[in-house]
């Protein structure tokens, strides 16, 4: 009996709930009228007209369905969304791929194959923002072919990183790695390493099969040798398997040969995507990105085959997705990447940290920071932006003179470098070509000047004045680094070794002011 009381009362309850309710659906709140086609008032905010104007056109829709043309519209600017996005999210992937094809055209497809600038970077190689001021060496590593590797690095090298095949930081070698300047043995583990690892190494996981060394060496009495020979005679880099009959380095000479190594601005650049999406393990990146490059049909085990309507799509997207990514680079609207108030020198990491997270990560990854620093720049490591005094390199970049116009190589131009520049080691200034963000090609081989290079005429007080445009000022040709005209460029200051006055910024290098 006592059940039945309560099942009654439960059913007696929801049919006044539900009489309320439908009350309450077909009565208007008071002064109101029905939405037509509904019981009540519905909010316009939720609503769809028959045709909304937008940025690509009117779009027509049949109480809110669209019709076929504004469908066709639609997703015709979804994929064109698409591969603006997979343009500037995967320009990492595209930059190193484009790293790895540059060095296998000199004919280094094997780890033990290293490219070698023994009479230092000139303007011959397309590289991005290379230096003309310290030895590189560089090796591509494949840890799908060769299982975990040995890197064995020389005492003395400088400054040295390896990035995986999206670009990010691996570890560190040289003064600013755990070596510390004094040499040692990496081992570096491929993605997914489950077994045993030895004592003796300073070890490393990579998420990707493609990892890229790079090593600088310093020069002395302003030269290579001794760096060159270094390297030459110190890196060694094999399989660990291979550890007790590992194969000889072979040294390839990268100094005055012209070869690229910069991704592809033109439909060509997906396809660079699309090769390192078949090479590298599906989890090398996340879920959001894999899903984005799926998106405009790259896929991980499929063709990458777009059909002509998509092609021309992508096309656009490309061409959309560059000149994006110069606006950031060359044009940027982010006020944090000032390096001093009222000045045109900018850092390189824009306003983030080496992973491009922002305000500690609470904002998140800063994905113009990301595109900022890899549309311009390689070697991704904490050595570049964080402080650490008289170890790694520091850099400042400026796109613009002091009323804001780009640099015009018809133009004449002159930069003060205070006294006393906080450098340990040594500080340099070289010019690069806005097109291909590499070394300004000019009759000088090398675009720059460096205070340990170059026999610089010094000012009374210990300052250098340098200067720039097509034809060098009477008596200030030591000084001088050509430009041509009618070709735009841009100026790195590097501070190797920079010291605390580059950090509390109670050191300051002039702005480029144009000259008559």
């Amino acid at each position: 009996m006592k059940a039945t009381r309560k099942h009654n009362l439960i059913a007696t309850t929801l049919a006044a709930a539900l009489a309320v309710t439908s009350a309450y659906a077909q009565t208007p709140a008071p002064g109101e009228s029905p939405t037509p086609g509904f019981n009540n008032k519905i909010p316009e905010s939720i609503l769809t007209p028959d045709t909304v104007p937008t940025s690509i056109g009117t779009l027509n829709f049949v109480d809110g369905v669209p019709t076929a043309d504004s469908a066709r519209r639609v997703y015709d600017n979804l994929d064109s969304l698409r591969g603006v996005e997979v343009f500037l999210n995967f320009i990492p992937a595209a930059s190193l791929e484009s790293m790895r094809a540059g060095a296998a055209s000199l004919g280094a497809t094997q780890s033990n194959q290293a490219i070698i600038f023994d009479q230092l970077m000139d303007s011959n190689p397309l590289f991005l923002t290379g230096n003309t001021d310290t030895v590189y060496c560089m090796a591509m590593l494949d840890l799908q072919v060769d299982g975990p590797t040995v890197v064995e690095i020389p005492p003395g090298s400088g400054p040295g990183t390896v990035n995986d095949a999206f670009f990010r930081f691996v570890v560190d070698m040289g003064a600013p790695g755990p070596d510390k300047g004094k040499g040692g043995k990496y081992l570096i583990l491929p993605p997914g390493y489950k077994g045993a690892v030895p004592s003796g190494y300073f070890v490393a996981h990579s998420r990707s099969y493609v990892n890229w060394l790079i090593l600088r060496g310093f020069l002395v009495d302003g030269k290579p040798d001794q760096a060159s020979r270094m390297f030459r005679e110190g890196l060694k880099v094999y399989p660990l398997a291979k550890a007790h009959d590992r194969p000889p380095m072979q040294f390839i000479n990268g100094s005055r040969k012209p070869f690229n190594t910069i991704h592809a601005n033109t439909f060509e650049f997906y396809k660079e995507v699309d090769h390192v999406i078949q090479k590298e393990p599906v989890d090398f990146i996340d879920p959001e990105l894999r899903g984005l490059a799926a998106s405009i049909g790259i896929k991980k085990g499929q063709p990458f085959a777009p059909d002509e309507r998509m092609t021309k799509i992508l096309t656009d997207a490309v061409a959309v997705g560059n000149g994006t990514a110069r606006a950031i680079s060359f044009r940027s609207r982010e006020p944090r990447n000032a390096l001093y108030p009222n000045s045109q020198w900018q850092n390189l990491f824009g306003a983030a940290d080496y992973q491009f997270l922002d305000s500690e990560g609470t904002a998140g990854r800063n994905l113009d920071a990301r595109t900022l620093f890899y549309y311009g720049y390689t070697v991704n490591t904490p050595a570049m932006i964080l402080k650490i005094v008289g170890k790694g390199s520091q850099y400042g970049v400026i796109f613009a003179d002091t009323d804001g116009n780009p640099f015009d190589g018809g133009r004449n131009y002159q930069l003060h470098i205070p006294p006393d520049v906080p450098a340990k080691d040594f500080w340099s200034v070289v010019l690069y070509d806005t097109q291909t963000r590499s070394e300004l090609q000019t009759s000088q081989p090398f675009p720059s000047r460096n205070n340990k290079r170059d026999k610089l005429i010094v000012n009374a007080d210990g300052s250098v004045d340098l200067y720039f445009g097509p034809n060098a000022p009477a008596g200030k040709e030591a000084n001088w680094v050509a430009t041509v005209p009618n070709k735009g460029w841009f100026a790195i200051l590097r501070l190797y070794g920079a010291l605390e006055p580059w950090f509390d910024k109670t050191w300051r290098p002039g702005e480029i002011e144009e000259v008559q």
